[in-house]
């Protein structure tokens, strides 16, 4: 079981990553293995991340995943054969239920990041929860979250900067966000990949500047972020999520050799 303690007086670089969403069991576990490969290189704390369902889709026939019933055998299998500690996001409470048993770290997606049921229900698990900060949120409101989550008994929260809406169809990240959400005591993970996005195109799908990925983690680490969160595939122009906005897997350890080099200055 992940120690959030350790997480938290840790000054390794935490690192969340994995597929925007689950497309097979083969694809997801090669993708597992290889991000093992490299956080044991490093000697750095690992959460591998999939989701089993993508419930904020702009068209009705995107794709979304294989749901939570299979999607959670398959993170099931990776956890049992890989040893990985797993997150996964929520979308409902009934969702928090069925994730109890499997997942290390409950993920509560951005766009609902103020819904206090789930907020809750997640908070009674007593597991680790990482909620992704809203674009519509500032740092400063992070703090009404934590007081959902603390005041149901749960101290273990992490708050993972993923940018703020920056007109109709662009975000962009205030990196100031990072030291003024640590002021509640909490780590800060950088979302380097979604922060990267262009949302509510005409196309009825994302786009992203995925160019920018290294940019804005090595500037989230920086300012002091505790971590990286980076979805990551093989081949982002096959994925069938978010693909406009991930890292091709080939290019993450340079990255992660950077991010590290970064943090060891400011630490």
């Amino acid at each position: 079981m992940l120690n959030f303690d350790k997480i938290k007086k840790s000054k390794k670089l935490i690192l969340i990553a994995g597929p925007c969403v689950i497309e097979n069991e083969k694809t997801t576990f090669e993708i597992a293995k290889k991000l093992k490969i490299i956080s044991n290189k490093f000697e750095i704390p690992f959460i591998f991340k999939a989701s089993y369902q993508k419930a904020n889709r702009t068209k009705w026939n995107s794709y979304s995943g294989p749901g939570i019933d299979k999607g959670l055998e398959i993170l099931k299998k990776i956890k049992d054969d890989l040893h990985l500690a797993l997150t996964t996001d929520v979308h409902s409470v009934n969702d928090v239920k069925k994730v109890n048993k499997i997942i290390d770290i409950i993920q509560i997606p951005a766009f609902l990041s103020r819904q206090t049921d789930i907020l809750v229900a997640a908070a009674k698990t007593n597991k680790i929860i990482n909620v992704k900060k809203a674009p519509f949120l500032s740092g400063e409101s992070c703090k009404f979250i934590l007081q959902k989550i603390n005041k149901s008994g749960n101290l273990n929260t992490i708050i993972t900067e993923r940018g703020n809406s920056f007109g109709y169809h662009n975000l962009i990240v205030d990196m100031r966000n990072i030291p003024i959400i640590k002021k509640n005591n909490v780590p800060v993970i950088i979302d380097a990949t979604h922060s990267n996005q262009k949302p509510n195109q005409k196309t009825g799908k994302s786009g992203g500047t995925p160019k920018f990925i290294e940019t804005i983690a090595c500037a989230g680490i920086a300012s002091g972020a505790d971590g990286v969160f980076v979805e990551t595939h093989p081949n982002p122009s096959l994925s069938l999520s978010d693909g406009s906005n991930m890292l091709k897997i080939d290019k993450l350890e340079p990255l992660i050799e950077k991010l590290i080099a970064i943090k060891k200055i400011i630490n």
